[in-house]
């Protein structure tokens, strides 16, 4: 609890230690999120509640909870410390994951989400062009568009210009209920597609748009 709040203290007793995982990268809406609104605004009603200056005080408040608030308190500190970060392996040297620590890492991370509930599109995850569709490939997004909304949807965008087509893909995907993979549960398949006679049109600024030449110069490009 020290570690999850900013207390830190030399000497004590009990020395489990809590590690916050921090992303290198982020998206700059990630902090606007409502899921980081809510871990912010459950983590400043806790901090309110704690008396954190005086540690007599703050066992007394501790053993005073009910064993429901307990849990809580737990469960919102331990989770600073669970790193589901799917990253790169490297089987070069001694630094970053190697290839079977990343797939432990992401074996526990789908457990923990199972078990938890956790649903990634309900708690307010879209792809975007800051998350993730101007982050990838033009074939990266055209197989997203493909998995999300259907084959047709993807050809409507095939011809596009790279920023043009991640901005039309995340318009296409906004509410398909698609995932990246690395944001899937363990042998998740993609969404459910939709009919390929189901009807999706391109905004008339970009229908026209011969953009850079269709799927060959796409290929070119990447």
């Amino acid at each position: 609890m020290r570690d999850c709040f900013g207390i830190r203290v030399h000497g004590a007793a009990v020395q489990a230690v809590v590690r916050e995982v921090h992303l290198p990268v982020q998206s700059p809406e990630l902090t606007d999120s409502l899921a980081a609104k809510s871990i912010d605004a459950r983590h400043d009603a806790w901090k309110a509640d704690m008396p954190l200056e005086d540690e007599d005080a703050l066992w007394t408040w501790l053993d005073r909870l009910d064993e429901a608030s307990r849990q809580a308190l737990l469960a919102h500190c331990v989770s600073f410390g669970v790193n589901a970060l799917f990253e790169r392996p490297n089987p070069y040297s001694g630094t970053g994951i190697s290839q079977h620590g990343l797939d432990r890492r992401l074996h526990e991370a789908d457990r923990l989400a199972r078990v938890t509930g956790l649903d990634l599109v309900e708690a307010g995850w879209r792809p975007t062009v800051a998350n993730y569709l101007g982050r990838v490939t033009k074939l990266r997004i055209l197989e997203a568009v493909r998995e999300g909304v259907g084959e047709g949807a993807a050809q409507l965008i095939d011809h596009l210009k790279k920023g043009d087509m991640a901005k039309e893909a995340e318009r296409l995907l906004v509410d398909s209920g698609w995932l990246p993979e690395p944001l899937r549960m363990v042998d998740e398949p993609a969404p459910h597609q939709v009919d390929e006679d189901e009807s999706v049109d391109l905004p008339d600024f970009l229908a026209g748009d011969a953009g850079d030449g269709g799927a060959e110069q796409m290929v070119a490009a990447e």
